[in-house]
């Protein structure tokens, strides 16, 4: 959300961050709303303190036997009580006119990431480990035959539907080690406080992570107002909602494995071979909270925490900076990091991590401390660390073999007895 004072203070910067994003002038309509709500509640301060000077004066004229003054007083005093709650109403009508257009509104890109129209623009800053050189013609995940044993399409959908999978026997398996290595990594080597969190959350947790109202169609919502967490960084945000934290407490740096829902709306026909965009799925998620001139330097190392799980996994990858035109609503700057599937002889995005600046602590009101000075808003940053079952496709494809078995990764061996191979019979050996 957008703090109306700086718009007041600069609304050529304000639109002149608008329009990186495509987006048209905004600043003189909202300063004048804002200009209409403040003369509303200045009338209705002015009504209050002439109500009060007149109930003052009542007695006065009561006492003095000037009924003529007591009547005309008493009918001011009514008129006023009238013409405040008018006026209050007016403007708690316009405040919640500006409020929800500053909240429809995106964050302002950083100074530092490029100007673009959409992905084609996004810029790549490092690519890590080179393609293997298969002497055989690599399959897609789902075509590998260690793996198709394991991925039972087939039931998830008498089960759910289309874009949900049953995995049986040793992928299941990979599937747990993945995302119990991610988490151990993230607690036990960076530094992340574990926390297990609702997936069902209330609007208000919805709006301050920025999911509502702009995405409501993306995620799902029961009968009875909750909503399924989109990603864990709805909750683990939240975690901090309202709250004043010490500054000696910064950072704050939480992780969650959590089951993740996505309605997946406006991706009819994309991706819907394999498990690679469902509608349930798991997901480690990093976030931090830090003063705001120590944000930055939290995004680099955030993204540094994600690309160190796919070295471990022995993944190529490339890191992508975000533009303009594809930036998220609520970041100001994003990294999205590509794994290298050599399936579809592609990278595909396995991680996004942002900087939101204060975007969304604003809207959670959560603030810190800095001795005993006026509260701040805090900055916060969030992460996939990575997106469970993605990282599974990568790991089928990078390390399919030739007969259709799959080599575990040395680093996810303990966590799988020991064994170093899923057969073509889809067993552990």
């Amino acid at each position: 959300m957008h703090d109306i004072r700086t718009i007041r203070d600069n609304p050529a910067a304000f639109d002149a961050g608008l329009k990186r994003r495509s987006l048209p002038a905004q600043a003189a309509e909202i300063l004048q709303i804002d200009e209409t709500r403040r003369a509303k509640i200045h009338a209705a301060e002015q009504a209050l303190a002439d109500r009060n000077a007149a109930s003052k004066q009542v007695g006065a004229a009561k006492a003095s036997g000037d009924e003529a003054e007591f009547e005309r007083l008493r009918a001011l005093v009514s008129a006023k009580k009238s013409e405040i709650a008018t006026l209050e109403a007016e403007a708690k009508a316009v405040s919640e006119q500006l409020n929800n257009i500053l909240m429809s509104l995106p964050n302002l890109p950083s100074n530092d990431i490029p100007d673009g129209a959409d992905e084609a623009d996004n810029v790549e800053i490092r690519r890590v480990g080179s393609p293997r050189d298969f002497d055989f013609t690599p399959k897609e995940h789902f075509e590998v035959l260690a793996a198709a044993k394991g991925l039972d399409f087939a039931t998830a959908g008498k089960l759910s539907g289309a874009r949900f999978v049953v995995l049986r026997g040793a992928i299941n398996r990979l599937h747990r080690a993945l995302g119990q290595f991610m988490l151990n990594t993230h607690v036990d080597q960076n530094g992340f406080d574990e926390i297990w969190t609702p997936v069902l959350v209330r609007d208000a947790a919805m709006y301050g992570s920025g999911q509502l109202p702009k995405f409501a169609e993306d995620s799902y919502k029961t009968e009875n107002g909750w909503w399924l967490i989109p990603t864990a960084e709805v909750t683990l945000v939240n975690s901090e909602y309202g709250n004043i934290i010490d500054e000696a407490n910064l950072p704050i740096r939480l992780t969650a494995h959590s089951q993740c829902f996505r309605s997946e709306a406006g991706s009819a026909g994309r991706d819907t071979a394999g498990m690679l965009r469902q509608h349930q799925f798991e997901k480690v998620e990093m976030v931090a909270f830090t003063k705001p001139e120590d944000s930055a330097a939290e995004l680099e190392r955030m993204t540094k925490c994600a690309e160190g799980i796919l070295d471990a996994l022995e993944i190529p990858y490339r890191t992508v900076i975000l533009c303009t035109g594809d930036v998220g609503f609520g970041m100001r700057k994003t990294y999205d990091i590509e794994a290298w599937l050599p399936g579809q002889n592609t990278y595909r995005e396995i991680s996004s991590c942002s900087n939101a600046g204060d975007f969304q602590a604003r809207r959670m009101n959560t603030r810190f401390r800095r001795d005993a000075g006026k509260p701040e808003f805090v900055h916060t940053l969030n992460g996939s660390g990575l997106a469970v079952g993605r990282a599974m496709i990568a790991v089928i494809e990078n390390h399919q073999q030739e007969d259709g078995s799959i080599n575990i990764p040395k680093v996810l061996q303990p966590y799988m007895a020991g064994k170093t191979t899923i057969t073509t019979d889809g067993t552990l050996m």
